[in-house]
């Protein structure tokens, strides 16, 4: 077999250190509220089609005057239907938000 030619290696004569992580930190850390861009109607659309949704859903209504907890079996074109044969009006929702199931 014919012998083949040396390969070029220079010297290294320094510590390698390019395996190094970096990280950055700004200590000016505030939190900002979250903004949610989502109209009633798909906050609402977003609960019904969840895969936790089967029949009912814990929900927690903010209403133009006060704050509710409901369990809600439906909806139609203005009202959302609660457990207890209530109806409540879309209209009248500032935010809905999905509880976890008490069991």
């Amino acid at each position: 077999m014919k012998d083949l030619p040396k390969v070029f290696r220079s010297k290294i004569d320094k510590k390698i250190e390019n395996n190094r992580n970096v990280y950055y930190s700004n200590n000016s850390y505030q939190e900002e509220e979250k903004t949610d861009d989502r109209t009633i109607l798909q906050k609402i659309n977003e609960i019904f089609s969840s895969p936790n949704y089967v029949y009912k859903a814990n929900v927690e209504i903010t209403l133009k005057d006060k704050k509710v907890t409901k369990r809600i079996i439906g909806r139609n074109k203005n009202y959302i239907i609660t457990m207890d044969n209530e109806l409540i009006p879309i209209a009248d929702i500032v935010d809905i938000k999905s509880k976890q199931s008490q069991k």
